[in-house]
């Protein structure tokens, strides 16, 4: 017998959403003989027990409405934000089967295992890839620079592992670091294809869940470093999940291996200069938002990484570096920029800005997004504010 049972019900994420739900129940065994009732031991001279078929009858929709129950619920925690990415089956080892389907179902399918008191099941996410393991001892330390590296085109003939955006995952285990690397950028392109050629081999050596968005300032008007941060960490945390932000200069190139692209529980000065946060640093997407990102106020060179720093002391937080052996960089040659005429004032004020400057106040526009093989490409216009 087959119950169908249609859910709808909204979502904040897709808006209403329709859930058709098949119940099986099981079809009892059918024999050529007539089944010999089962004895039941009565008091002389009593009547048959005439309740019996009926309390037969009630445990069995008990059971139906049990089951549909524990599928509603499945269904509710299918649509929420935390399993947003999938859509799965369940398949209940028990002879009630319980199968949804959905009508804006995508490609992924998980199982899952449901016990209904019928033996097996736990409930448990069954994940063919193990937890990636980095040995530190086997990582080199020292790999090499290539000043003179291949052109974008021909690298990308060289990655067929990463998917366009600059994404990769490795293939047979499952990182337990999805990192979001951002680079402000204009006018590098010799620097760009350097830093790209370098960092792929070196953060997969790693073993990271990665992509590279490389955030273009759009215009003439004067570069501002932070608010290009602030734009890379809002539009990349709109595509993955991502538990650790890189903000990384496009000029300066790790060194070592041991150099590890993670984030700390405090937040992570990548280079070894103590009283500065400039350059490469790392954060948690939670830390980020606590200190308000990076100040908006700082058109052209300089001062927007100092009031990163008094934002994270101002909140509390303690810094870690790694020693100066392992967090080692080679910089890239460039023109100085035209310093910022007002750094000195925006960061003596400072303090003053940090709720109501930042990441919750960067107002700029996406001129264009462009997945290439090696990076995700932000062009982007920002606005005085």
């Amino acid at each position: 017998m087959v119950l169908v049972l249609t859910l709808q019900f909204s979502s904040s994420y897709h808006g209403h959403s329709k859930k058709s739900l098949c119940v099986y129940l099981p079809q009892p065994t059918m024999s050529s003989a007539p089944a010999e009732p089962p004895s039941v031991p009565r008091r002389e001279g009593s009547a048959p027990c005439s309740s019996c078929s009926e309390a037969r009858r009630w445990k069995l929709q008990l059971v139906t409405i049990v089951g549909l129950l524990m599928a509603q619920t499945l269904l509710y925690y299918n649509d929420s934000a935390f399993y947003d990415a999938h859509r799965w089956s369940v398949l209940p080892s028990s002879p009630l089967r319980l199968r949804w389907f959905s009508d804006n179902s995508t490609t992924q399918s998980f199982a899952y295992s449901l016990s209904l008191g019928g033996g097996g099941g736990n409930n448990t996410h069954h994940d063919t890839s193990p937890p990636c393991t980095l040995n530190l001892p086997s990582l080199k330390g020292r790999v090499q620079v290539n000043r003179n590296p291949p052109s974008l085109k021909e690298q990308e003939r060289e990655h067929p592992e990463l998917t366009l955006g600059g994404y990769y995952q490795p293939e047979n285990c499952t990182a337990r670091h999805k990192v979001a690397i951002i680079i402000p950028y204009r006018n590098r392109a010799n620097h760009l294809t350097a830093f790209v050629h370098h960092m792929h081999p070196f953060l997969q050596r790693q073993q990271l869940e990665y992509a590279i968005y490389v955030v273009e300032q759009a215009g003439n008007d004067s570069f501002n470093r932070g608010m290009l941060m602030n734009v890379g960490v809002l539009e990349a945390l709109k595509q993955h999940p991502f538990d650790c932000l890189l903000l990384h200069d496009v000029d300066l190139v790790p060194e070592d291996v041991r150099n590890l692209y993670t984030c700390s529980e405090p937040p992570r000065h990548i280079l070894p200069y103590q009283k500065y946060f400039g350059g490469v640093s790392a954060m948690t997407p939670e830390q980020y938002t606590a200190i308000n990102g990076f100040s908006n106020k700082f058109w052209g060179w300089g001062g927007e990484d100092d009031d990163l720093f008094n934002r994270v002391r101002h909140h509390g937080l303690n810094v870690s570096r790694y020693p100066s052996e392992v967090a080692r960089y080679t910089m890239l040659s460039h023109k100085k920029e035209k310093p910022s005429p007002d750094r000195y004032t925006n960061l003596r004020l400072g303090k003053r800005r940090f709720k109501k400057d930042g990441l919750n106040s960067v107002k700029y526009q996406i001129l264009k997004t462009e997945r290439r093989r090696l990076i995700t490409l932000l062009f982007v216009a920002l606005a005085r504010t």
